[in-house]
């Protein structure tokens, strides 16, 4: 939802995503970690993208998973038309809070950077999350990471809530999922991160961190974050970063444990 309820994200900004998320270094990291989660899923899976902006995410769902029925959800209706054709996925115009799906509908919900927004209830969207999975279904979140990190870049795309992965297990226990597994990326740049949030682009009214890159910088960005994937698929983890990526389940029904 990535990014409009109470307060929608700036039309601006929705055009700095559609321009750059097939491309720009954190958007391709993002993705491919949330691919790699979503690997083990079946021929066919039905996959809900929650907050699905402009597509970006559907749309290198549907070069993974060719065969998987492919939904999404986004608030501004104008973007939720561009998903819709960039990922020839069905992209449905509402809220998180209250998501327009049957009960038990999918076999995994993707949802990058989105319960951390203004707009977004938490606990109403988790449950949502919850209800619309079917039991046994994969849950996969991307989290924005650590309250210290809060910058003009959250202001601009209306971030409401950084978090920590005690505070990520906490919340999804109580929502009812289990076998959570928060992890940190964007760890071996988080002090380029640090030094770009906290200190050049310090003032308030400093525009958000969404901008074309030099394609030589780019290009070295994404090098190191296809290290720290390699790590990570290693078995190492971080004890910090600039975002997090939670994955978790919900419970099967008694009857069928």
């Amino acid at each position: 939802m990535a990014r409009r309820q109470n307060r929608s994200m700036d039309a601006a900004e929705y055009d700095l995503m559609d321009a750059v998320e097939d491309r720009m270094w954190w958007y391709r990291a993002m993705h491919g970690h949330a691919l790699r989660a979503l690997a083990g899923l079946p021929d066919g899976a039905r996959i809900l993208d929650g907050g699905c902006g402009t597509g970006g995410f559907l749309a290198k769902l549907r070069g993974a998973h060719p065969s998987a029925e492919l939904f999404g959800l986004e608030y501004a209706e104008a973007a939720a038309a561009r998903a819709a054709a960039k990922a020839g996925a069905h992209v449905a115009a509402g809220t998180v809070n209250a998501l327009p799906f049957p009960d038990g509908s999918f076999d995994a919900v993707v949802s990058l950077d989105v319960i951390c927004h203004v707009g977004v209830q938490e606990t109403a969207a988790l449950a949502e999350f919850r209800r619309v999975l079917r039991p046994g279904g994969l849950l996969v979140l991307n989290l924005p990471a650590h309250e210290w990190l809060r910058s003009a870049h959250d202001a601009r795309v209306h971030t409401a809530r950084r978090y920590d992965r005690a505070w990520a297990t906490k919340v999804l226990e109580e929502a009812g999922f289990e076998q959570s597994s928060p992890r940190h990326w964007n760890s071996l740049l988080l002090p380029l991160m640090v030094m770009q949030r906290k200190v050049l682009k310090r003032a308030e009214d400093a525009a958000s961190d969404v901008v074309p890159f030099p394609a030589w910088l780019d290009a070295s960005l994404f090098s190191i974050c296809r290290l720290e994937a390699a790590l990570l698929g290693a078995g190492l983890r971080f004890p910090a970063g600039g975002s997090l990526l939670t994955t978790a389940t919900r419970p099967l029904d008694p009857a069928q444990t």
